[in-house]
């Protein structure tokens, strides 16, 4: 699946498409998932402006609901996305097939989150596999990479713009192997990992000076348009502040929906729909 087959227009990319998305990690109960769900459609459905495919919106709920997000969101702009995926089809207990997501109707999968990579072990090694099964299934991978506070600085105050580009680029090859065509079919997620759950996130100048610094590096494998979202206690506001940055990946600000239209709304003006 190409980059682009995760919003409206499967067969191509555009350099200004905005990716507007949320993930309920663990937060929400199955039934309080729907509700929001059912909310977050009025805010997509609000905004008919999205049918253009300028700004994409998705979510990514928990592996339970995923057949009845599939279901409460379909003809609807969200695309619907997983939190997770096995690494391969077969005798692996516990794990949930890229291939039985794409079933369900997922269309793109987040793989490589700090919080699996520090807390359940995740080595690049394991992102590799799932992101080739993911795109080998026919999904978009949402990778998420991030420099953590030892390298930076605390809370990015003093930190290197450029060296947090250096080690989320070598995220990126280590996850793709040096395959430069895979990597072209990724929505990159940078979640600086000292701003994932902070009450602010991190500095807007911060951040662009890091995507810029990606972005060069990137070109090089004439890849300068990746897509690059920024996640890590995103909300309402931060859009607009920063340059060169694809979207948003929301956490719990998003879990109000108002707040998810919000930045709809950013990403809409901006893109001057």
């Amino acid at each position: 699946m190409q980059q682009a087959s995760a919003g409206p227009a499967p067969d191509s990319v555009h350099d200004a498409v905005t990716y507007v998305g949320v993930s309920t990690k663990m937060y929400l109960g199955y039934r309080e998932s729907l509700a929001w769900l059912e909310r977050l459609r009025h805010e997509a459905d609000s905004r008919p402006s999205l049918a253009a495919g300028r700004v994409v919106p998705f979510v990514i709920p928990s592996f339970p609901v995923l057949p009845g997000a599939a279901a409460l969101l379909a003809d609807s702009p969200l695309i619907l996305g997983a939190q997770n995926c096995g690494w391969a089809d077969g005798p692996w207990t516990g794990e949930v097939a890229p291939s039985m997501l794409a079933e369900l109707g997922v269309r793109l999968v987040e793989i490589g989150h700090a919080e699996r990579r520090a807390h359940l072990g995740e080595s690049d090694a394991m992102v590799a596999l799932k992101v080739r099964a993911a795109d080998g299934a026919g999904l978009t991978p949402l990778l998420c990479v991030g420099e953590d506070s030892a390298g930076t600085g605390a809370a990015g105050a003093s930190a290197d713009a450029g060296a947090a580009a250096r080690f989320v680029y070598r995220q990126i090859e280590a996850a793709v192997g040096g395959d430069w065509a895979l990597a072209s079919r990724l929505i990159i997620a940078y979640e600086p990992v000292w701003a994932i759950g902070a009450a602010e996130p991190a500095d807007a100048s911060y951040v662009s000076g890091v995507v810029s610094h990606l972005r060069a590096r990137l070109a090089v494998h004439g890849l300068p348009d990746l897509p690059v979202i920024y996640g890590g206690s995103a909300k309402p506001g931060l859009l607009p502040r920063l340059g060169g940055v694809s979207g948003l990946f929301l956490g719990r600000f998003a879990h109000d929906a108002a707040n998810f239209g919000r930045v709809l709304d950013e990403a809409l003006q901006i893109a001057g729909m």
